[in-house]
């Protein structure tokens, strides 16, 4: 996965990107949040959005069962 660690502000997103080698292999890959009222993350695109407050694993999982984490850090809001 191209971030180990990810901090994001409440109602942000980004994407996360996971590189499946050798590229001739099935490049598939599921995307889950252990907590998804912290973080949510789309589960074909990677992407991940700031819920509230906490901290969140995304586990990005290949057809074949290798997987890879991103450990998310939700911020509240500015001023709350």
């Amino acid at each position: 996965m191209n971030k180990s660690a990810l901090t994001l502000d409440q109602g942000a997103s980004e994407t996360l990107v996971a590189t499946v080698d050798p590229a001739e292999a099935d490049q598939t890959v599921a995307f889950t949040s252990d907590k998804p009222e912290i973080a949510t993350v789309t589960p074909k695109m990677g992407i991940v959005k700031g819920i509230a407050e906490g901290t969140a694993t995304i586990t990005a999982t290949t057809v074949n069962g290798l997987t890879a984490t991103c450990t998310v850090t939700v911020n509240a809001p500015a001023g709350g």
